[in-house]
């Protein structure tokens, strides 16, 4: 997580201007997700490995959302992925997503959101590859700046 989440270039997307600093802080980082899972079992990280190599590619989570502007979480979940630069454009992102989105539907998710910050091409990628419908492109309601929003019911993904 430390050399992923220490580049200003992969951070830049997750709505952090500051790359983690030291072990101590990948550590928490995954201290903090342990936590929040056991207080909200749709709150969630995994890792995303490699099969044929047992490479740790990135992340992939279900985060809840917070206004930006109230702080207040209305129920509402985002999907994303987080990758090492030398693991994108490999299929991992999709592959990790479409399995952690299964499993949450399955267990009665309702619904998710999906924030891709404009300029973020890739992302954009994975998630028409999901066939996460589109709902527009604006001002992200979680995070400062424009995003393109994603949103997918239950229903649409288990049909």
């Amino acid at each position: 997580m430390l050399d992923t989440l220490g580049r200003p270039e992969v951070v830049r997307w997750l709505g952090s201007p500051v790359p983690m600093a030291d072990l101590a802080a990948a550590h928490e980082w995954i201290e903090s997700k342990r936590r929040r899972e056991e207080a909200d079992p749709f709150d969630l990280a995994r890792a995303i490995v490699v099969r044929e190599t047992g490479l740790v590619a990135g992340t992939v989570s279900l985060s809840r959302c917070h206004r930006r502007d109230t702080g207040e979480f209305v129920g509402e979940y985002e999907v994303g992925w987080t990758l090492h630069p030398d693991s994108t454009g490999h299929g991992h992102a999709t592959e990790a997503a479409r399995l952690l989105l299964d499993d949450v539907f399955a267990r009665g998710l309702p619904e998710v959101w999906c924030g891709v910050f404009v300029g973020n091409e890739a992302s954009c990628r994975v998630a028409e590859r999901l066939g996460l419908p589109l709902v527009g492109v604006g001002p992200d309601p979680w995070w400062d700046g424009d995003s393109h929003l994603y949103r997918v019911s239950r229903e649409e993904w288990l049909t």
